[in-house]
């Protein structure tokens, strides 16, 4: 065996002393792939080591704790636990929320895992009272790479209120970011989000014999479009539809509620509807200079932090450049510089 290693050890350094240009080549192009090889190592400052795991997130703003967990995580775990891989299953049951986290192996593709869940969850009958079961982002608690605050220029304070940074951060910032590679998923914080508020009136209520559910019937009834057959005209064909979703505050005003002895009582007549906002739950404020609105980049998980970041980079560039005038896209939270420093650190040392 020995005598068999000498003569292949000396074969190999036959051929390389006969061939001296091909193993130069040979040796180049190996250098330049682990050169590439090395750019491309996910290289970053806090490596995730979070386990395998499918978060299934229910809402139920009309429930109470102990019926969150009854109604609806409790079916939920036991539709789950007959997945294949699954290790464990946590939940945590709030007022109108349910949150269960699903972990699975640590082999397992969390694609796969996460349509099982998915048809499992198909099958699950859900409280009438609570919201459609929807997983979290294929992300984990340690995927924030990136954090900016949506603000206003100077002399452009009073030309946009929060209302109007948490829309174009919605509608604008966010929606061209969620198409960026890498991203998982963008959360909004802060900002007032826009609502049509309809403030009914108790006294008129009860003059003209009209409850709250009469108001709430009418609102979803009329605020929605329809569409039926079609007409057949020659060689053309007509498409009947109906168009009823209301557009401005004046449309809301104009529906009928209830018709009170042959006169139509509009929710004009019962209540004022005004321009509103969601209960907020807290505020977002920098640098002492009053409230903005913000977002964080969640980057899928297993990603190279600093490859989607430099994307995330680019993309906020040609963002900016869409953004009304007097909007600025300000980044307090980049996670490029702790992977820097942490190298930095290293090649010190």
């Amino acid at each position: 065996m020995h005598l068999y290693s000498d003569r292949m050890l000396n074969r190999i350094i036959r051929f390389s002393v006969k061939n001296k240009l091909a193993i130069a080549l040979f040796t180049l192009v190996w250098i330049v792939y682990g050169s590439w090889q090395l750019t491309q190592l996910p290289i970053d400052a806090v490596p995730d080591i979070t386990n395998n795991q499918v978060q299934v997130i229910t809402t139920a703003p009309s429930l109470g704790a102990e019926d969150v967990e009854r109604l609806i995580t409790f079916p939920i775990e036991l539709a789950v636990s007959n997945v294949p891989g699954v290790k464990e299953s946590r939940s945590l049951s709030r007022f109108g929320l349910s949150l269960i986290s699903i972990v699975f192996d640590n082999d397992v593709d969390v694609y796969w895992a996460r349509q099982q869940v998915t048809e499992r969850l198909s099958q699950v009958e859900i409280n009438e009272n609570a919201n459609t079961p929807s997983l979290a982002p294929v992300t984990t608690g340690l995927g924030e790479i990136y954090q900016y605050v949506l603000r206003t220029k100077k002399g452009y304070e009073s030309k946009y209120s929060l209302a109007d940074l948490r829309s174009i951060q919605d509608w604008l910032v966010k929606r061209q970011l969620l198409g960026t590679p890498g991203v998982a998923d963008v959360s909004t914080f802060g900002g007032m989000l826009k609502q049509y508020e309809v403030a009914v009136n108790p006294a008129r209520l009860k003059a003209m014999n009209i409850t709250i559910a009469d108001v709430f019937t009418a609102l979803k009834k009329n605020n929605q479009n329809t569409g039926g057959a079609y007409i057949e005209k020659g060689p053309a064909v007509l498409f009947i539809r109906s168009v009823g979703l209301t557009k401005t505050i004046a449309d809301i005003n104009k529906i009928v509620v209830k018709i009170n002895n042959g006169t139509p009582v509009l929710i004009s007549h019962v209540a004022e509807v005004r321009p509103g906002s969601a209960v907020r739950y807290g505020a977002l404020t920098m640098a002492g200079e009053g409230e903005v609105c913000g977002g964080i980049v969640m980057m899928i998980k297993g990603g190279n932090s600093s490859q989607v970041i430099e994307t995330v980079k680019a993309r906020i560039i040609d963002i900016q450049k869409s953004l009304p005038e007097g909007i600025v896209i300000e980044p307090f939270l980049d996670r490029t510089k702790m992977v820097n420093n942490a190298i930095g650190t290293v090649e010190k040392n």
